[in-house]
């Protein structure tokens, strides 16, 4: 990933847009802010952050400080597809971790990590709240359930 002043440029429309329809912008926005803008972008660029901020007024350390806090809001491009691993507690017992372990090796990524390809980023996630079906993967919106590793390279097949 390219970063810093060699960064491509990004389109600032969808930014603009969201500004007017937000306006007056305060900083009880900043969450739904985000939410719009990320929706937009796919993730929060920084130099979208850094335009809507002198835009509206709002300080960017306010701005980037919810965006670090928040787990749900992602300053780096994410891929087509999340795959989510869950480590709770019933998917732990019932063997996550080596479903997790065969997830990185196969995208050869580490969690949190997005393919080259921007095809898959990996996450572990606290619990997904299907414990009935653990242990448990989700790609994008599609559970599978009773996975195992094996069966979790598998299920990668079906979204390349």
């Amino acid at each position: 990933m390219e970063s810093g002043c060699d960064a491509p440029s990004v389109d600032m429309g969808a930014a603009l847009r969201i500004i007017e329809e937000l306006s007056p912008v305060t900083s009880s926005d900043i969450i739904p802010l985000l939410q719009w803008l990320q929706d937009a972008y796919g993730y929060l660029p920084r130099e979208v952050i850094l335009a809507v901020c002198e835009r509206t007024g709002l300080p960017a350390s306010r701005v980037f400080g919810v965006a670090t806090f928040y787990s749900q809001f992602h300053l780096k491009p994410r891929a087509r597809h999340v795959v989510r691993c869950c480590r709770g507690t019933a998917c732990h017992v019932k063997g996550a971790k080596q479903v997790a372990r065969s997830l990185q090796r196969e995208l050869g990524v580490e969690d949190g990590g997005t393919t080259e390809d921007l095809r898959f980023t990996f996450e572990t996630v606290a619990c997904l709240g299907t414990c009935f079906l653990a242990p448990v993967v989700m790609v994008g919106e599609d559970y599978h359930g009773d996975m195992t590793a094996d069966r979790a390279k598998k299920i990668l097949e079906k979204y390349e």
